[in-house]
């Protein structure tokens, strides 16, 4: 097995950060233009008034001979495009005109989303490579939100040393996860000139019979301030992002030993990939903070995740559903089964790199049936959990 190298031996992040050149900034119609339209948040939106933007950047390696301004330029045309099917990202947060607290997502004719165009001198070798690189790099690819009530921006930049970055800014109150992928692949799919996905259907009405409406809304009654705050902030300056990959082969033996650890215990149950991947980072995140943050003496540990309630409402909602559809799961397990979950993965030692927030989870990027795992954390953090996860205890031993 491949042992995961020390800290002090693996690249350390370089300083000052490479400048970045805005070279200009475009306002992306709808095309063909569309009527007023509004859009009421469910108690499912309003959650998330004051969660800050959710930021993605994808990265692109392009060949040396690729005009560059052609792929910028069909960008731009395509999203027009793909906007026409969602509109409510067009448009603006309000507050309901004759109300107190309810809000909507508001479109009118003239609204656009900002599409910023810039050139950086950062390397995308290094930003897209398998070592953990700085936050900080990766934070200034996507934009900030132009005003506070925008829900959505996006930038292309264009690497000097080759390469594109496409970073896409979303306010959370607009829509979830599974929802802005679906309007990114419908983009991807316009910009490649298909038809393969369709656009989200007309808003159903989603009952609130329980008033959970008001009830989210003065626990998380927004304020200007928390609804622009970006991802640049100060404290992320500190931190190394990575992403963990497991092989469909890796994965496979996970799922084999966690079934083998529990027979006998459980009745036998089908162990999915996503089980496997979770079960294997909350064991490697378990170990980072019970060895770096001095947690040791906890005798619970605790996992946090979202489930997505599109098929469990009744009636049950498209699930391409545009808006948030999201609630929260809530698992717990003593650190003890943790620990024991931790030496049944000893066999893994696939390590490579990408960017979170706190901790996603996405299929692999090369299709071979394998999971990612994403998170950024300090240094020390960082690549402790990186040797965790690559089978070792916290001294570097067997």
């Amino acid at each position: 097995m491949a042992m995961a190298a020390a800290p002090e031996q693996l690249q350390r992040p370089s300083s000052p950060s490479p400048a970045i050149r805005v070279l200009h900034t475009a306002h992306v119609h709808p095309s063909p233009p569309s009527p007023e339209l509004s859009v009421p948040l469910t108690l499912y939106d309003v959650f998330w008034l004051r969660a800050p933007p959710v930021q993605r950047v994808f990265l692109y390696r392009l060949e040396p001979d690729v005009d560059v301004d052609a792929v910028v330029s069909n960008l731009k045309c395509s999203l027009a495009q793909a906007l026409r099917g969602f509109l409510p990202l067009a448009g603006r947060l309000r507050l309901t005109p004759s109300t107190a607290n309810r809000h909507e997502l508001h479109y009118r004719p003239g609204d656009a989303v900002t599409f910023t165009v810039a050139e950086s001198d950062d390397d995308v070798e290094y930003l897209a490579a398998d070592e953990p690189r700085e936050v900080s790099r990766l934070a200034v690819l996507a934009p900030p939100l132009p005003e506070y009530d925008a829900v959505l921006a996006l930038k292309a930049t264009v690497f000097k040393s080759g390469g594109l970055a496409l970073g896409a800014t979303v306010h959370h109150a607009a829509c979830d996860g599974a929802a802005s992928t679906h309007f990114l692949h419908t983009w991807a799919a316009c910009c490649a000139g298909t038809t393969g996905t369709r656009p989200p259907p007309d808003p159903p009405v989603i009952s609130d019979p329980m008033g959970l409406y008001n009830v989210f809304f003065r626990a998380v009654a927004p304020s200007t301030e928390d609804m622009n705050r970006n991802m640049s902030n100060d404290e992320d300056k500190q931190l190394l992002f990575g992403t963990f990959v497991l092989s469909r082969a890796h994965l496979q033996r996970v799922k084999d030993d966690l079934v083998a650890a529990a027979r006998g215990v459980a009745p036998p149950q089908r162990c999915s990939s996503l089980v496997a991947t979770l079960g294997l980072v909350w064991s490697c995140h378990h170990r980072d903070r019970a060895n770096i943050h001095g947690s040791r003496n906890k005798k619970t540990g605790c996992l946090l995740f979202t489930v997505d309630h599109r098929s469990r409402l009744n009636p049950p909602l498209p699930d391409k559903y545009l808006g948030n559809c999201v609630g929260p799961a809530l698992a717990t397990v003593s650190t003890a089964q943790l620990r024991e979950a931790g030496r049944a993965v000893d066999r893994v030692d696939v390590v490579s790199i990408a960017r979170t927030g706190a901790v996603a989870v996405a299929e692999s990027r090369v299709g071979d049936g394998g999971m990612e795992v994403g998170l950024a954390l300090p240094p020390d953090g960082i690549y402790a959990f990186r040797n965790y996860f690559a089978g070792l205890d916290a001294d570097g031993a067997r």
